[in-house]
């Protein structure tokens, strides 16, 4: 079993600050340093160091040699990544010394992605596949459409949420990953009321939701679990959930149960938040299993 990975691939200006910078305010940075991100390219890498055997497909511009490098030497297979003639999507990311942080995204190549490259992409893979996309692309819908209509199983992280999210069809879709601020924006609820609306509309789908501090909840088959975080000191919470996404997702394919898909996503992303960066900070199977 394989999986399609159709997502964004961004340059990370990350700048390490005392407090996220205020309105009107200017202060210096402590240190700066340049990472590969974008949810989709953190959420391959993630896959591929849990195991899975991942294509990504997406758009970079002719700048975007750092991340064709970064996702290959993970193991990503990398010959379904267009290249286009505007600059490769980049992010300006703030860390506070808590760990908490703020993004200001610049979509670039990733908003340029066309319906003949997803026709290409998805004509590569088998009934019976993995798609999982972002909302960080243009095509969507498009993507979700052909994806269904091709018989692959579609995962989804509609982060980052906005309104058209919710045209989208979002009956396509198996799998859902949202944190507590997307569950509320998709269904207009908060809490344990979300994610019962969640089931409602897509009751067919498995749906988990990421708590940050308190864990993670899922919804599937008509049965509810749990797994707590775990305790230990956060340095950055960048790709905690891209961490969280990919780690379940590869342990479903491997036929794992839910639990297990839990436990094992929650230790990686207790991992990825103990460490600077995004990408850099996704740790490799040997390393959440040891």
């Amino acid at each position: 079993m394989k999986i399609l990975n159709y997502g964004s691939l961004n340059i990370d200006l990350t700048y390490r600050l005392p407090h996220l910078v205020r309105p009107g305010e200017t202060i210096s940075t402590a240190s700066f340093h340049r990472y590969c991100g974008g949810k989709g390219l953190n959420q391959s890498i993630a896959l591929a160091r849990a195991g899975a055997a991942v294509l990504h497909a997406g758009k970079v511009g002719r700048d975007g040699d750092l991340l064709l490098t970064a996702l290959w030497d993970a193991g990503v297979d990398t010959s379904a990544i267009a290249v286009g003639d505007e600059p490769s999507g980049h992010a300006v990311i703030q860390v506070d010394d808590s760990g908490e942080n703020s993004i200001i995204i610049c979509a670039g190549t990733n908003a340029a992605i066309t319906e003949k490259e997803v026709d290409a992409a998805i004509a590569r893979m088998s009934p019976g596949d993995w798609l999982l996309v972002q909302n960080e692309t243009n095509a969507i819908p498009y993507m979700l459409e052909r994806g269904g209509a091709a018989g692959l199983h579609i995962a989804m992280n509609p982060a980052p949420m906005d309104p058209k999210v919710l045209d989208y069809p979002l009956e396509k879709v198996d799998l859902f990953f949202v944190n507590e601020t997307e569950a509320a924006a998709l269904t207009g609820q908060e809490g344990e009321a979300a994610l019962r609306e969640m089931e409602r509309r897509w009751p067919k789908a498995i749906h988990v939701v990421t708590l940050g501090g308190d864990g993670s909840v899922c919804s599937a088959g008509g049965k509810r679990y749990s797994a707590p975080a775990k305790p230990v000191p956060v340095v950055d919470t960048t790709a905690a959930g891209d961490t969280y996404t990919g780690y379940f997702l590869a342990a479903l394919m491997e036929g794992a149960d839910i639990e297990t898909c839990m436990d094992r996503a929650t230790r990686a992303s207790a991992i990825t938040v103990s460490r600077q960066g995004a990408a850099p900070s996704i740790p490799t199977r040997d390393e959440v299993d040891g």
